[in-house]
């Protein structure tokens, strides 16, 4: 068991690294709602790798799997435009599905700086079924102009309808 998953998580990394993130969409259309059992995001993770404040008192981490989790995002990174590339906020979901699909994850999300202004980033899975690791980060001048991630919400979309549903507790 141990071995797939692995498989799987160091293939999501792999195209993560090597610049695969998508872009952000021009506009995120508002799509009818229809969820269904055949869909399901079973749990996320957020890790923010922010720049340290200068002004601000330094406050080590303790915390082994913070400082693995720190070092493994900057990986591969030899000055500070590759560091400054890595920093901001990385989103992983796990979801599932049931029944093959054309499935497209849809990331929606609002930052500090643009407020009610929503933004959206889209992954395509041609004929999904299983189990799937889908990470999207919002890196670099993305967010450091646009500041922090306020709220966002996650969708499975079939056929333009939206069959799978995850948000933040922000979210409206």
């Amino acid at each position: 068991m141990r071995g797939p998953l692995l498989g799987v998580v160091l293939a999501a990394m792999v195209l993560f690294a090597h610049g695969e993130n998508p872009l952000p969409i021009e506009k995120a259309d508002v799509l009818p709602l229809a969820i269904s059992d055949d869909f399901s995001f079973r749990k996320f993770k957020i890790f923010t790798n922010a720049m340290p404040n200068p002004t601000a008192t330094p406050i080590p981490t303790r915390d082994l799997m913070i400082d693995f989790e720190r070092r493994r995002r900057q990986w591969g990174s030899i000055n500070g435009v590759d560091t400054f590339s890595k920093t901001g906020s990385y989103f992983t979901f796990f979801w599932r599905a049931n029944r093959p699909a054309n499935l497209t994850l849809r990331f929606e999300y609002r930052q500090t700086n643009l407020r009610d202004y929503v933004q959206a980033r889209e992954l395509y899975y041609p004929n999904a079924k299983g189990s799937y690791v889908s990470e999207i980060g919002v890196l670099g001048d993305d967010y450091a102009t646009d500041g922090p991630i306020t709220s966002w919400r996650a969708l499975l979309i079939e056929n333009r309808t939206i069959v799978g549903l995850l948000q933040s507790r922000t979210w409206r």
